[in-house]
């Protein structure tokens, strides 16, 4: 706009009644008069550039090349028509700088809303991010806080519990987790440990989410988070592998390390958030910044991801468990 601006002010700098310009002067008009027609074309030019379609946005001269009555009366004065016609360019003028700095006012609040935006997006994923500081375990590792000595769980959520998975085999026994009471925490933890058989069927990928889900069952919280490793480690494209991150992390949460739980959950949900356990490690990663004591703003943003994302994809007692848990962190 400057450069139009500089260009239409250097026109009418020419404008003079010495002025050298040579100009095409029709037939019963002076030099002058003929050079005002021409700054007031190339005035249009103007306007056509900055308003290429036209339609009503292009400014209108105020004043038409008529004749002015001077003060003697009934004759035209042509320093006054002059005048008169290069103060409604310069109005004109004025005109379009006032319009394309609104537009570039509205330009500017526009990249406004979208940088805040932008900031609002980044602060919730790194809320998600910073809810564990603990690094996450390499596969094949345990909890350097955790031993290989039985820890008592932490009481398990009603809503929605691990799905027992079912395969079929010519030995139900060996592949499906038993319905019954898990096998108590007592004994050497070497025979508890043999007493949990280890499926063999064409799908190694189930077999160890199995396994791992029937360590998990008798407490054997480091074995489990082993072997669910591994099937996260070497199938990540398989099914199973949402269902085992996630119960990794009810291992973790249930053995006493929330933060490490946390991380779990979040991982499951960032790198496979169309998996069918996606919903549930939202749902338990609000339970494990709950026990880390987060502020209540980082638990509320959770469930209201998890509400937009799966609401029609979550069972209704976790639908309770959601509505619950936002009251007692007073969400909005």
């Amino acid at each position: 706009m400057m450069r139009i601006t500089l260009a239409v002010a250097a026109l009418i700098a020419t404008i003079g009644f010495t002025g050298t310009a040579q100009a095409q002067v029709a037939p019963g008009q002076s030099a002058l008069e003929a050079r005002i027609d021409r700054l007031e074309r190339e005035m249009r030019a103007v306007q056509r550039k900055v308003f290429p379609g036209g339609a009503g946005a292009t400014v209108e001269p105020e004043i038409t090349p008529a004749t002015v009555d001077d003060a003697a009366g009934g004759s035209s004065s042509p320093v006054a028509d002059l005048t008169q016609r290069v103060a409604s360019l310069e109005a004109q003028v004025a005109t379009l700088t006032g319009q394309v700095e609104q537009l570039q006012y509205r330009q500017r609040q526009l990249e406004d809303a979208f940088a805040a935006y932008k900031r609002t997006t980044d602060a919730r994923l790194k809320a998600l991010e910073d809810a564990a500081t603990a690094v996450t375990p390499a596969p094949g590792s345990t909890a350097a806080t955790e031993t290989d000595t039985v820890v008592t769980p932490t009481p398990r959520p009603t809503t929605r519990p691990a799905t027992p998975p079912a395969t079929a085999t010519t030995t139900p026994a060996a592949t499906t987790p038993a319905a019954t009471t898990p096998p108590a925490a007592t004994g050497t933890r070497a025979a508890r440990l043999a007493a949990i058989q280890r499926p063999s069927t064409s799908d190694p990928a189930e077999d160890g989410y199995v396994y791992g889900y029937r360590l998990w069952q008798a407490q054997l919280y480091p074995e489990a988070r082993k072997a669910l490793e591994e099937v996260v480690a070497k199938y990540p494209k398989h099914r199973r592998a949402s269902f085992a991150q996630n119960l990794l992390g009810r291992a973790y949460l249930d053995a006493g390390a929330p933060s490490l739980a946390a991380v779990a959950f979040y991982q499951n949900y960032k790198t496979n958030p169309s998996g069918e356990r996606a919903p549930d490690s939202l749902y338990y990663l609000a339970q494990a910044l709950t026990q880390l004591k987060k502020p209540p703003a980082e638990i509320c943003k959770v469930y209201a991801e998890l509400t937009q994302l799966y609401g029609d994809r979550i069972s209704e007692e976790m639908k309770a468990g959601v509505a619950e848990g936002r009251m007692r962190n007073k969400c909005k």
